[in-house]
């Protein structure tokens, strides 16, 4: 028997207590998320005070060619897309194998500290984490220096080294992440039927067969629905990080810096508010693409784990 459709207002009507639960958060996402790409226009015209952002006089595609000239695009697209991937690989391995770890821990108590002890750093702010940093590898008292000293070796200048910044950078985006994302997996992992693993144990499989036939198969949907939603922030670095662990040193630009680093300090020294409204609609028009690549390319090999 084919099942009765209702309007949207009789669902409302039954539904109403999930309705009001889901209120707060779609008004947070309109006022902070959709509201605000009203600004998009910004990148198309020649902002001033006086006339207000709609007011503004328009210039086509000025703020772009701007922007492209500046001779800037190729080498901060680069870095924030090669550094997004790397800290995505990253990220999700340490994450799936320290939440395949926290499972087979059986001492419950030792099994929340060590998950609440990872997830500490991710409260951290980034500031504090530079000034971390800072302690280890300043050039005259830095810890790492100092006990190289001790052995009669060379001190390292890193904050004179861009190439150094990479390893950095990719453990600190570990340290501060892993915990978070770990959380997620291992709730993946907890929701696994324990009789699959009961069945492998009776088939005499060892602790790592289980892991790779049973585990990581279980938890697949779930790396591959996240890798999805790392996609749509692959263009978007993460500004405190960038700025607050190398101390916006200049001799390290480089190698670090990011479209948002770069957007930043030119508000700051010529004010061009079209020309970083430009930079950030280039942002989230490549994000966009890229999703839609990834999911395309999801859904013709795994139509179940795609977004849409």
């Amino acid at each position: 028997m084919k099942q009765k459709k209702h309007s949207i207002f009789y669902d409302l009507k039954v539904n109403r207590t999930k309705w009001l639960m889901l209120l707060p958060s779609a008004l947070i996402l309109i006022l902070m998320c959709y509201i605000p790409m009203g600004g998009i226009v910004l990148a198309f015209k020649n902002f001033n005070y006086h006339d207000g952002i709609f007011g503004s006089p328009w210039v086509g595609f000025d703020n772009f060619e701007f922007f492209i000239k500046s001779g800037k695009i190729w080498s901060i697209t680069k870095n924030t897309i090669l550094y997004n991937i790397l800290f995505l690989i990253l990220g999700t391995f340490f994450a799936i194998m320290c939440a395949i770890l926290l499972a087979e821990l059986t001492n419950k108590f030792f099994k929340r500290l060590t998950q609440s002890l990872m997830f500490l750093p991710y409260f951290i702010s980034w500031v504090v984490v530079g000034a971390f940093i800072y302690s280890l590898f300043n050039y005259e008292f830095g810890a790492i220096n100092t006990l190289l000293e001790a052995f009669g070796k060379k001190p390292i200048d890193v904050y004179s080294n861009p190439a150094a910044w990479i390893p950095i950078l990719a453990a600190a985006s570990v340290f501060k992440g892993v915990g978070y994302s770990t959380t997620m997996y291992l709730a993946s992992i907890m929701s696994i039927d324990e009789e699959l693993y009961e069945a492998a144990s009776i088939d005499g499989a060892t602790m790592w067969q289980k892991i790779w036939n049973i585990t990581l198969p279980c938890i697949r949907p779930t790396i591959v629905i996240l890798f999805l939603l790392a996609i749509g922030t692959i263009m978007k670095g993460d500004f405190q990080m960038f700025w607050q662990v190398t101390g916006n040193n200049p001799m390290v630009y480089e190698a670090t810096d990011v479209i948002d680093t770069y957007v930043t300090r030119s508000m700051l020294s010529m004010q061009e508010y079209g020309m970083t409204a430009a930079v950030g609609f280039y942002q989230s028009v490549f994000s966009f693409i890229l999703i839609m690549i990834a999911n395309t390319i999801v859904k013709k090999v795994e139509p179940d784990y795609s977004l849409f």
